[in-house]
């Protein structure tokens, strides 16, 4: 008999699919992590889960306790599921440039939800360190920490790399995502690195952000902005992406990623979200580069639910200059 062990045990081993008017288009084999297929809806259930494992092992959470957490949103959504799956408090900052969505959504799940001004992380107001100075004063509480906290990209390490080098059968020619934590492309790029295979890593950046500029100059400078992607693009490297093997980046601006979400969703049926919009448009941009023939992974960070008031809506779009695509 054949079963998964709970939540937890549901974490993980997603589908690996082909994006088939993208593949069609380029000539090569364009396949998305279908990481929406999550329990929280999303890949950053991973990090979720390692983090508290992580948190526990260690003796720093302990039964009855509570984790704190700066988050974007799907962070917080994780944490939220596997906090309910094992009887913690879940508290949870969020910069209140995010969709409504994702902030009733953690409220229906049973966080507690503190939406805070959005500030740069130099200042010391950010989200991220209202989080950690407010888990210091709890007791049996941990600050999550996903930014800097390398259990996030060990979660990748450990599961994600494996499982795509294992569904490609180890015929991978790129992989690329966008970074926010750095988590993702970090974990799965040491370890497709450690099978001491040809496959580049490149990095998919929104505009506004300071992450194309560190991996092609050296000097992480911010580029013009903002985008009005959620939970991706960074001021500042983490010690999640610190210290990973990145051979290129790949910039996407907005227009390029509401064209893609758009295509998708009237030619293929995919409703994405957008930061799964800038990676497949960086895949595309990939297999342009590489030429017909080759395969290019990517992640499916989430599906269009918690976008409808962005993304998704016409006026939002019409304010930001953003054209809907006549597909």
């Amino acid at each position: 008999m054949s079963h998964l062990q709970g939540l937890t045990g549901s974490i993980g081993n997603t589908p690996l699919i082909k994006i088939e008017s993208l593949s069609a288009k380029t000539g090569c084999t364009i396949l998305g992590k279908a990481e929406f297929m999550n329990p929280g809806g999303s890949v950053k259930d991973r990090a979720a889960l390692w983090m508290i494992n992580a948190a526990e092992k260690s003796g720093a959470l302990q039964p009855g306790g509570t984790v704190v957490e700066g988050t974007a949103g799907n962070t917080g959504i994780g944490l939220a599921h596997v906090c309910n799956s094992r009887g913690y408090g879940c508290v949870i900052y969020m910069p209140d440039n995010q969709s409504k969505e994702k902030v009733d959504l953690l409220r229906t799940l049973g966080a507690e939800v503190r939406v805070v001004p959005t500030v740069p992380y130099a200042n010391d107001d950010n989200f991220q360190k209202q989080a950690g100075r407010y888990a210091a004063t709890l007791d049996n509480a941990v600050w999550a920490n996903q930014f800097d906290n390398t259990a996030n990209r060990q979660a990748h390490f450990e599961s994600t790399g494996p499982e795509i080098w294992a569904q490609t059968d180890g015929k991978i020619d790129a992989f690329t995502c966008a970074v926010g934590t750095g988590g993702t492309l970090a974990g799965v790029s040491r370890f497709l690195k450690q099978q001491s295979n040809s496959a580049k890593v490149i990095l998919a950046d929104p505009m506004g952000s300071a992450l194309h500029n560190w991996v092609t100059t050296g000097e992480a400078t911010m580029t013009p902005g903002p985008s009005i992607t959620e939970g991706i693009g960074n001021s500042r490297v983490t010690e999640n992406l610190a210290g990973t093997e990145i051979d290129d980046s790949v910039q996407v601006t907005d227009q390029a990623m509401v064209d893609m979400c758009y295509t998708l969703l009237r030619k293929d049926g995919w409703f994405f979200g957008s930061s799964s919009g800038i990676n497949l448009a960086a895949a595309v941009a990939i297999a342009e580069q590489l030429g017909p023939g080759h395969t290019i992974v990517t992640i499916l960070c989430d599906d269009g639910g918690k976008y409808q008031s962005r993304l998704y809506n016409p006026d939002f779009l019409a304010e930001k200059d953003l054209h809907i695509p006549s597909v």
